[in-house]
């Protein structure tokens, strides 16, 4: 597996629009659909990983393996992230310096962070991390992955790349 650490060595699909997805691919559940939305549309897509990810078969798909660590996916994807780009995560953090970079972010369920409600998205993260390390019983209110879940992020990321 061939690894790319620095920023430049990713290509860009389409250089006039510098458009690329990127993907917080660890526990990314939808890896495939974006790999296929990648290849149906001609964009470049890049699956961030610490090396547990398999490659895609779509060329339109790049993997960067990171050295393991905390955060390192998230770091190279901030770093990485331009105006223009999509990027795909469930972390808020992440999200955030996205965004303050100038991508689009979309959640795995469609949501589409930025700058208006990302605040309040980062302080509900803070609290429910001082639940949690206040009452180790407490149990958040994460349900499961759905297929209208699912159907929300396709959309949503057909909107984005439009």
């Amino acid at each position: 597996m061939t690894a790319w650490l620095a920023r430049g060595l990713v290509r860009r699909s389409n250089e006039e629009t510098n458009l690329r997805i990127l993907v917080d691919a660890d526990a990314c559940p939808v890896k495939s659909e974006v790999a296929r939305v990648a290849a149906r549309r001609g964009v470049a897509a890049v699956m961030v990983s610490d090396g547990g990810v398999r490659p895609s078969a779509f060329p339109e798909v790049e993997m960067v393996y990171v050295a393991e660590g905390p955060d390192a996916a998230d770091n190279w994807i901030a770093e990485a992230a331009a105006p223009g780009d999509v990027c795909v995560t469930a972390d808020i953090p992440l999200a955030a310096r996205a965004i303050e970079a100038g991508a689009t972010v979309l959640t795995f369920s469609g949501e589409v962070l930025n700058a208006r409600n990302i605040g309040p998205r980062l302080a509900q993260r803070d609290l429910m991390a001082s639940l949690r390390s206040a009452d180790p019983f407490f149990q958040g209110s994460g349900g499961g992955y759905t297929k209208a879940d699912r159907s929300r992020f396709l959309q949503a990321l057909d909107r984005a790349l439009s």
